[in-house]
């Protein structure tokens, strides 16, 4: 018999009785050296992080940029210095560079101005090539989008999320991923998402196979201080549905399938949700099946609108008095971006949820590539193609489905290593996905199928 045959053969047999789909999270739990960074993620180096960018006065995107102890200069020049510490612990597999160009004059760039984001790159030892992001930005801001010149804290907008990033470049310095993975504090988010565009941009020009991608941005505290609840073990998760970068083709063929909850942010948040559990982080993942918040966005958008999947974190429920304000009290309400608001161990349980959704995703195959279902005749079978996978350890594949109306993935039935299979179940009635599996158990981001002929 073809492997197609003997494929649809095991799954006529238990289409009715399939269990529900093996979560991700499963080899993470039982992963020693994923459990020994997450121990490694240190709040008091966070409160660290964020207090030294706080001293910087202001990071505005257009305060002094060679001024040694005030402005985003200054600020630059430390977060290299920082990044350089922890890549001489990696025995070169962790390279830093400065990563400047020159905006243009826009409405939020009154004159040509040097923009430096600050990258840190650790090479994968198994598929260098593909390649995950995470990003904070360090630049800050207050009422006035063109005031460079006012104390400009920024503590929780964005210090919090940089200290993320520098917390994970630290932990995993002395580690050896199988995919390589991107550590950047960003620079100019706050007049239009200049750096990460810059960075987008560039690897799409060197086209770099960006298979996900963070940003950490207002992940200061799960406390608004504005007399709610604390919600301190929650983080939000924004992942869109219908890709940004989708093409008036694929609208027609979404359309056509149903496939709106099925793009592959909308893969990545589910996920990260199975990779990051609680019970291993400290933190639950709130995932919002949206791009971002309303009235505002954040540096993911810059690789959404590249093709990428990339999802954005952010605390629970922000207090805008906090945010791109004068620092001032007013009627007894303090305003301004103040580092007495954060809440560094809140810091670095978002930290360790990026940490294990990194690491699970850069240890675990890529996620499948080419991924058609049949559509060429009227049947009630369904019959998936895929391209294999390039990781030497793939060990097979699994089918996944779920119910048309289901939020995830509640089926599972590996079909070995093969790159096709035929199931005895109606592509009309549920959505299919495909994931890969390694040797050691690691599973790879779903890919939902395309029709094909």
């Amino acid at each position: 018999m073809s492997p197609t045959r003997r494929t649809f053969m095991a799954v006529s047999a238990v289409a009715i009785t399939a269990g529900v789909a093996e979560p991700a999270e499963a080899a993470g739990r039982g992963d020693p050296e994923l459990r020994a960074m997450l121990r490694e993620i240190d709040p008091r180096r966070i409160e660290a992080i964020i207090r030294r960018l706080v001293a910087f006065g202001t990071r505005h995107t257009l305060s002094a940029q060679d001024d040694p102890v005030r402005g985003i200069g200054a600020a630059r020049d430390w977060l290299q210095a920082e990044m350089q510490k922890s890549a001489a612990a990696s025995g070169g597999r962790m390279t830093v560079a400065l990563d400047s160009f020159i905006q243009p004059v826009s409405n939020r760039i009154p004159a040509p101005t040097r923009i430096t984001n600050v990258v840190a790159t650790l090479r994968g030892s198994v598929t260098p090539e593909r390649v995950y992001v995470v990003t904070g930005h360090y630049d800050s801001r207050v009422t006035d989008v063109l005031d460079a010149t006012s104390d400009a804290p920024g503590a929780d907008d964005d210090a919090s999320g940089v200290a993320v990033v520098l917390e994970l470049v630290r932990v995993m310095a002395t580690r050896a991923p199988a995919a390589t993975i991107v550590f950047a504090a960003v620079a100019a988010e706050e007049q239009g998402l200049y750096g990460s565009d810059h960075l987008a941009q560039t690897f799409k020009d060197q086209g770099a196979d960006v298979q996900a991608m963070f940003s950490n941005d207002i992940v200061g505290t799960g406390n608004a201080h504005d007399g709610t609840p604390d919600d301190s073990r929650t983080v939000r998760l924004f992942v869109e549905g219908v890709p940004t970068a989708e093409t008036a083709a694929e609208a027609d063929i979404r359309r056509s399938v149903g496939g709106e909850n099925d793009g592959p942010s909308r893969q990545l948040g589910r996920f990260v949700a199975a990779a990051a559990p609680e019970s291993l982080t400290g933190m639950r993942v709130r995932q919002i099946w949206r791009r971002d918040r309303y009235l505002r966005g954040s540096d993911h958008i810059s690789f959404l609108l590249r093709g990428y999947p990339a999802a954005r974190f952010t605390e629970p429920r922000e207090n805008f008095a906090h945010e791109h304000q004068d620092v001032r009290v007013v009627d007894g309400v303090q305003y301004g971006d103040l580092i007495e608001f954060c809440d560094f161990a809140y810091i670095a349980r978002v930290a360790r949820t990026n940490a294990a959704a990194l690491w699970s995703l850069a240890q675990a195959p890529g996620t499948p590539k080419g991924v058609v279902i049949d559509t060429t005749q009227l049947t009630n079978e369904t019959t998936l193609r895929w391209q294999p996978n390039p990781e030497p350890d793939v060990s097979g594949y699994e089918l996944v489905w779920r119910e048309t109306t289901a939020a995830d993935w509640t089926h599972c039935l590996p079909v070995g290593n093969l790159t096709t299979a035929t199931v005895d179940l109606s592509k009309d009635n549920v959505f299919f996905g495909v994931r890969a599996v390694d040797r050691a158990g690691n599973r790879s981001p779903v890919a939902a199928p395309q029709p094909s002929s």
